[in-house]
């Protein structure tokens, strides 16, 4: 870290007896809990954590946004030049990374098989190919002006291989300068938007004979007609592990997820299912079975419900905020620009820190998958499920160590990881002693290679000052004098 000194049922519809002795258990289980099981506190300090926010925007890498920022391990450069070049098929030459000012970007496909195309073995060459190869975009193949509308680098290259500044996010970029910057955070699986999602609630992501056997699920980073299936009613329960959510109602901590303004229920015609609200892949906690079993569907909130909460301090104890439809999830390949996912970030970052909670609230700031835009540092891996490209992750609290560049190992699996430490007592999403045994295939929150959220804070410093930003700034100053 480098502180600058700037039980299952035969049937797929679980019956109502069952249904029922289901929940009987899980209260049960929720009231029955000994003194001494609850007894584990966090370390010293962190009781000033009361609310754990994690907002999660879409598709960037972390050297398409940070990638000069001082002191990062970003894109290795001589004098300002880059030192590192891909393989570009259509112009028989090896580009590289330049500065991107276009607000609007075009990105590359994003799925497990062009995770591995970029990647290429570690080489992390393969982004200019996979995109040329396995995707419609015209410009890709012909580098004309008429169809690529000015998102070409000053070699003809295209823009997975550009990277922005202060001069394009300033708010990013002064989130990072004045809180903590994670230069290693992975994304949890080397594929897209579903799983990436699915890993950020429950550690997995999986593929189940039965919504309701949990020990038939296998990984599934495809997960093809899934989304289909989702959106064929009002949440059906598809997802049959176990997501943090089981144990987060066991014990009694309290939670939401904000997705959007228009959220699929019972009463919605299914025409009208996710129109407003977040995509079902960013959204998939309501197709979780032990969601349906523990009776918690209503925790699926509006993003209004959630500026509701900061303002009248009824915050829980863990939300996640996604985007939803708008514009405004930064999602590339849309002529929407990049500063209106700024803006919404700035928003609910601004509620908090206008608010009585920004002393008691931690929040973390990521994406969710690197939407094929260039990164230079291979992924580590933990197990046959990832991780995947690396993604821009920061820390924004009172008590954060400012002005630091965090450099563990860190995935969506340290964020797990840190709500089991801070509110569960160390409680993981393991099969073997989370009361609810599936099949998956890690434990992902023990492995040895994850770093510890923890280390970014500092409770013996006096409070950071909030910092509320402007949503619409001035662009901050170039990176590198000269691009």
């Amino acid at each position: 870290m480098t502180t600058r000194a700037t039980g299952t049922t035969r049937s797929s519809r679980l019956p109502a007896v069952a249904l029922l002795a289901a929940l009987a258990l899980t209260a049960s289980a929720c009231t029955s809990l000994s003194a001494a099981e609850r007894s584990n506190p966090p370390p010293p300090g962190f009781e000033r954590i009361q609310h754990v926010v994690f907002i999660v925007q879409e598709n960037r890498s972390f050297d398409h946004y940070f990638g000069t920022f001082p002191g990062a391990d970003g894109i290795p450069m001589q004098d300002g030049v880059p030192t590192v070049c891909v393989p570009d098929p259509v112009l028989h030459r090896c580009v590289r990374p330049f500065h991107e000012s276009a607000l609007v970007n075009q990105g590359g496909p994003h799925t497990q098989l062009h995770s591995e195309i970029d990647v290429d073995g570690g080489r992390m060459d393969g982004f200019v190919r996979a995109l040329v190869e396995h995707s419609n975009n015209r410009c890709a193949d012909t580098r004309s002006p008429a169809d690529c509308r000015g998102t070409l680098g000053p070699q003809g290259q295209p823009d997975v291989m550009g990277w922005h500044d202060a001069r394009e996010i300033p708010n990013y970029w002064a989130y990072a300068e004045h809180f903590v910057l994670q230069d290693h955070m992975f994304a949890p699986t080397d594929s897209w938007t579903l799983p990436s999602h699915l890993f950020l609630v429950s550690g997995w992501a999986a593929s189940c004979k039965g919504p309701w056997k949990p020990m038939s699920c296998t990984s599934d980073l495809q997960l093809k007609d899934v989304l289909n299936r989702q959106r064929a009613g009002a949440h059906p329960p598809i997802y049959a592990w176990t997501d943090i959510t089981y144990l987060l109602h066991r014990f009694g901590v309290s939670w939401a997820y904000y997705a959007g303004e228009n959220l699929c229920g019972p009463e919605v015609p299914t025409r009208l299912c996710n129109e407003e609200g977040a995509t079902a892949a960013q959204n998939p906690l309501p197709s979780f079975s032990d969601v349906h079993q523990t009776g918690q569907l209503g925790n699926v909130k509006t993003h209004a419900d959630f500026f509701r909460a900061v303002a009248d301090g009824t915050l829980p104890q863990v939300s996640w905020v996604v985007p939803g439809r708008g514009g405004i999830s930064e999602h590339p390949g849309t002529q929407t620009p990049i500063t209106r996912g700024q803006a919404w970030v700035t928003r609910v970052v601004n509620a908090i820190a206008r608010s009585a909670l920004w002393t008691s609230t931690a929040i973390f700031l990521t994406w969710d998958d690197w939407g094929g835009f260039y990164d230079h540092v291979p992924p580590t891996r933990v197990d046959e499920n990832g991780y995947g490209i690396r993604v821009p992750g920061l820390l924004i609290s009172a008590w954060a160590k400012p002005g630091t560049i965090d450099h563990q190992t860190l995935s969506f699996d340290a964020y797990l990881k840190f709500v089991e430490d801070l509110f569960l007592g160390g409680r993981r999403l393991d099969p073997a002693t989370d009361g609810r045994p599936d099949s998956r295939p890690t434990v992902r929150e023990d492995a040895p290679a994850l770093g510890d959220l923890m280390k970014e804070f500092d409770f013996s410093q006096p409070p950071l000052p909030p910092l509320v930003l402007p949503l619409h700034p001035r662009p901050g100053p170039a990176s590198i004098p000269g691009t």
